[in-house]
Formats: structure tokens, C-alpha cells, sequence
């Protein structure tokens, strides 16, 4: 156990130092952040298809309850039931694309975690950093409950609760709570919980600020720094319904699933389940009394209560729908929070686009119309109108708007083509537009995911830590 401690110690001094420009301590937020004494009750795992490349390295490190997918090498880190994967990690020989340049990638690339902490995070490898594009690095970070680290390589930063960062490389960083930047690369940033930030430099600037008072009803930190709200209510309501799923070695299969589909092993599905063809349900997802329609995805960490997808819907990590109508083709954004109700029912109108970050909490019903863009936060109809936009609108629109909390410059045509074009591609690499052999994806290739375990060190000085290894094919 003293060789945890002393490891746990090390990482939140690194990320101090990194930090102290901005005169950040991360000491208060890592003191409750988990138990030490209870790292050594959980096993890690790991898949293997034929479709991923295997190569895991692990050493002097601490990895609780943690799933990895492809190549990827942790050192001298504490992760705890965290989600690292690489299903799209780029191949030796790839063409790497971005800004005019073109790299061809001299060896695969390799997710590598070093000096780090991470608490109940995902990290999926879709990185964009042009002066890595093989090595998708996390470094001298502390990570806390349900953030996303989304092709953002990581360099000295902190990420508060339900915070994400996507397709940007951050370095000396601290990321507010329910904070979603997407800014291609950031530094030196001390970021206010509840900033909605999408910057693509020279084409839109999209900012919305969560107010400070209403934001702390979902997620808030108590004087100790633990996490509190609605957010976490809700998780913590559903938690032992994942208990299961862990205990048991062998999980009976469901005949209900289409052979196009992909069911994980370690997603929680209660009574009243239809799923439909090209199908794709993610580690740690939660269906409950729902259906999904053709093509529609659930992400990990992504909750569906008493709700209907009727197709090619993008459930993006983190989303929680709750008695809600999603029309097809509907965009639910990461950590969003789609809160009907049995006598409020939401309906969101075919291809539209909750953004990330999103929460929407209604006690009457309301109907999004098809084609709009929200943002925000939306308790009523009246926020609705200051907190949306037709998708036609916005892309005839070039200039600063404001409309509500909401801040935009530049071309509205570009921020809505970059989001159709990310949609599509999430349905894509999903499997969502397979066909007779054609176009499949990760809802196809999982069905051949066969599932492995690692147990740490049960007693002595390395109580809690794995043993240093290596797993090739």
C-alpha cells in the first residue's frame, strides 16, 4: 500500500508544478478523490479483436476496474475504473490529413499514459494533434468523476467532474466542472465550470456560460471538493445495477440482439429492451425499458431511461435521456442531460443537434422542432427560444451574434458542417450504415470481442498496484 500512496503523492505534485502559473493546487480535489485502501478490489480488463492492434504495457502503476482497447502503454499512474480506448487508433503507413499538411505515419500510433491520475474518465484516441499523430499522450494530469479526454492529448493539466475536452491538446490546463472545450489547442487556461467553448480558428468562435447558481443544482463541489448534484444523484441512483455485471464471470447472451449489432459485455439492460439492426451499446452504457432504432449508438457512460431512438441517433459518451423522444437522426452531445419526465415528455424533431454539455429539465412537455441546434440550459419553453436555433439560421449567418448566454463570431456554416461532418463520421465508424458486408464498423467488429483480466497485488508494499507487464498477440 505504501508504494500507492507514495506513487499517488508523486502525481499530484508533477501536476502542481505544471499548474503553478496559474496558481492552481490540485492537493484539495485529490485528497477525497478515491480509496486507496479499496485499489486493491477491483480487477482491470482488457479486449482483443482481430480488428485492434494488441500491444498493452503497464508498469508501476495502479489500474482499478480500468478497460483497455488497443495499443497503449501506463506508467507510473493511478487509474480507476476509467475507459481508455483505442478503436481508432491510426496504423503505420496512414495519411494523416489536417491544415494542409499530410503525415505518414512511421509506426502505429500508441495511447500513452504516464505520471497520471485518472478518476472514472474516458479517453478515446481520436487525436488530431499534428505534432504527435502517433503517440496520443496523457501526461502529469489529474482527471476526475465522469470527464471525457476525447482525442485531446494532455500535458500538466486538471479536468474537474463531467468536464470534456475534445479534439484539443492541452498543456497546462485546469478545466472547471461540466466545462466542454473544443479549441484545437489551448495553454496556460484556467477554465470557469460550465463553459461550453468551440473555437476553430478562422472559421467560428461558439462560447456559452452556464450561470454560476444554476449550474450548482447539477453539479457543484462541497468544501472538500467532492462532487454534488443532480449529475451525481443520478448516477449514484443506478449504481448497483452495474454491480452485476462485474461480479459475473459469464453473463447470459441475448437472443434479442440483431447478428448486425453490438451488445458489450459490461452494459447494464433492464426489462422492455428492443434494439434494432447496426446497433452499437458501449461498455458501461445503461438502457432501461427503451428502444433503438436502425443505426443508433449509446457511448459509454451513456444513460437511456423510458425513452425511444428511432434511428441513427449519435448518443455521444456521457449522455443521459431520460422519457424523451428522439427523432431520427438526432445529435446528443457529450454529458448532455435530457431530463423528461413521465407527465413531461421531451421530443427532439428528426436532425437536430443537442450540443455538449446540454442540460435540458422540463416539468411540462416541450417539443424541439426538427433541424435546430440547442444549447444551454433549458428548463421551459422560453429558455428553449433563447437557447436554440434552426440549423438554417445559423448557416446563413456570418458575424458576432448573441442570443441569450450565447456568444458566436464567424461563419455559421462552418460550425454546422463541422458538426454534420462529425456526426457522419461517428455513424460511420460505428457501423451505422452497414450493409450486406459493406461499410462496417465497431457494432459489427465487437461482436468478436473477447474480454481479459488483470488482478493487482493483494498484499505487501505494492498492495493496490499491478504487476509490471507486457501483452502482445
Amino acid at each position: 500500500m505504501n508504494e500507492l500512496i507514495k506513487l499517488y503523492q508523486r502525481i499530484v505534485q508533477r501536476v502542481n508544478i505544471n499548474l503553478r502559473e496559474l496558481k492552481f493546487d490540485i492537493s484539495p480535489y485529490a485528497q477525497h478523490l478515491i480509496a486507496i485502501d479499496q485499489m486493491k478490489n477491483f480487477y482491470a480488463f482488457y479486449g482483443i479483436t482481430m480488428d485492434h492492434p494488441l500491444d498493452l504495457h503497464f508498469e508501476h502503476s495502479a489500474l482499478a476496474g480500468s478497460y483497455f482497447l488497443g495499443k497503449c502503454k501506463v506508467s507510473n499512474s493511478i487509474l480507476y475504473k476509467s475507459d481508455i480506448r483505442g478503436d481508432e487508433l491510426k496504423r503505420k503507413g496512414h495519411v494523416f490529413q489536417s491544415n494542409g499538411f499530410s503525415i505518414t505515419l512511421g509506426k502505429d500510433e500508441l495511447i500513452d499514459i504516464h505520471d497520471s491520475a485518472l478518476i472514472k474518465t474516458l479517453v478515446h484516441n481520436y487525436s488530431h494533434d499534428l505534432e504527435t499523430p502517433d503517440r496520443f499522450f496523457i501526461k502529469d494530469t489529474l482527471s476526475m468523476d465522469y470527464a471525457n479526454i476525447h482525442g485531446a492529448p494532455s500535458d500538466g493539466c486538471f479536468l474537474g467532474p463531467f468536464a470534456t475536452v475534445d479534439l484539443t491538446t492541452m498543456r497546462d490546463c485546469a478545466i472547471g466542472s461540466y466545462s466542454y472545450i473544443q479549441a484545437v489547442e489551448i495553454s496556460h487556461l484556467n477554465i470557469d465550470p460550465g463553459t461550453i467553448w468551440l473555437h476553430s480558428p478562422g472559421k467560428f468562435n461558439f462560447l456559452y456560460k452556464y450561470p454560476k447558481d444554476q449550474l450548482e443544482e447539477y453539479i457543484t463541489l462541497s468544501s472538500d471538493k467532492v462532487p454534488l448534484g443532480k449529475l451525481i444523484d443520478f448516477i449514484d441512483d443506478r449504481e448497483e445495477k452495474f454491480q452485476r455485471v462485474f461480479d459475473f464471470v459469464n453473463l447470459e447472451e441475448m437472443d434479442i440482439v440483431p447478428k448486425t449489432s453490438s451488445l458489450d459485455r459490461y452494459a447494464v439492460i433492464l426489462p422492455n429492451f428492443k434494439i434494432a439492426e447496426n446497433v452499437l451499446i458501449s461498455q458501461r452504457a445503461y438502457i432501461e425499458n427503451s428502444s433503438l432504432g436502425k443505426g443508433a449508438n449509446a457511448q459509454e457512460n451513456c444513460f437511456i431511461v423510458n425513452s425511444t431512438l428511432h434511428g441513427y441517433n449519435v448518443s455521444a459518451h456521457g449522455s443521459k435521456i431520460l422519457e424523451t423522444d428522439l427523432q431520427k437522426g438526432v445529435f446528443t452531445g457529450f454529458n448532455s442531460f435530457v431530463l423528461g419526465k413521465p407527465q413531461a415528455r421531451i421530443n427532439v424533431g428528426e436532425e437536430s443537434i443537442i450540443m455538449p454539455h446540454t442540460i435540458i429539465d422540463c416539468d411540462k412537455p416541450l417539443n424541439i422542432p426538427a433541424n435546430h441546434i440547442v444549447w444551454g440550459l433549458i428548463k421551459n419553453s422560453k429558455d428553449l427560444e433563447s437557447n436554440s436555433l434552426s440549423l438554417e439560421q445559423l448557416a446563413a449567418h456570418r458575424g458576432p451574434l448573441t442570443k441569450g448566454r450565447m456568444h458566436f463570431e464567424g461563419s455559421g456554416a462552418a460550425l454546422v458542417k463541422a458538426m454534420k461532418d462529425r456526426i457522419h463520421h461517428i455513424l460511420e465508424v460505428n457501423g451505422a450504415f452497414y450493409d450486406n458486408g459493406e461499410n462496417n464498423g465497431h457494432a459489427q467488429r465487437n461482436q468478436k470481442l473477447s474480454l481479459n483480466t488483470i488482478q493487482p497485488f493483494q498484499f505487501g508494499e505494492s498492495m493496490g498496484m499491478y504487476p509490471n507487464i507486457r501483452i502482445l498477440p
